[in-house]
């Protein structure tokens, strides 16, 4: 159990790390948007969508990596003022009946979607768009992958007393 838990955490660590530096170029080509826009009274549909496929990229990929370092948004107006004991036990039955069968929800709702996107090589509908929206649609499934096996990894963790 200890090696999937590993391994899990290895993964989303890295993917996770790597992510964050897509921030630079996505940061570079909002301002070179703006500049062209106001500076040079020119706009590119392209490259406006590519700020979106990082945005995207960089929020969906790294959701997993964000559960795992335990930086994700809670309601903390409770849950700071609870024992370690009853924080394990939120964590361990939200992970239970909240983040593993949303995850499980949005991979079934969401592959026949990404799939006949794939399958149609679907492309932006904007005239002078990126021709591969199905990489933007198939960041869904790559999200409640990593999300899933991470809340797995969380939830071993938390049964075996460790964070």
């Amino acid at each position: 159990m200890l090696s999937i838990v590993k391994k899990i955490d290895f993964i989303n660590e890295k993917i996770g790390t790597y992510t964050s530096y897509l921030l630079v170029p996505m940061i570079f080509i909002t301002f070179f948007v703006a500049f062209m826009r106001y500076a040079l009274d020119f706009g590119s549909i392209a490259i406006q969508e590519l700020i979106i496929y990082l945005h995207a990229l960089i929020f969906c990929v790294a959701a997993a990596y964000t559960l795992k370092n335990n930086m994700h948004v809670r309601i903390d107006i409770f849950y700071n003022e609870f024992s370690e004991n009853k924080k394990k036990i939120i964590n361990f039955y939200g992970t239970i009946f909240l983040l593993l069968p949303t995850c499980i929800v949005i991979f079934t709702t969401s592959f026949n979607y990404v799939l006949s996107s794939i399958l149609l090589l679907e492309s932006s509908k904007e005239a002078g768009g990126l021709p591969f929206l199905y990489i933007l649609k198939s960041y869904i499934l790559i999200m409640s992958t990593l999300l899933f096996f991470q809340g797995i990894s969380e939830l071993i963790k938390n049964l075996q007393g460790r964070e």
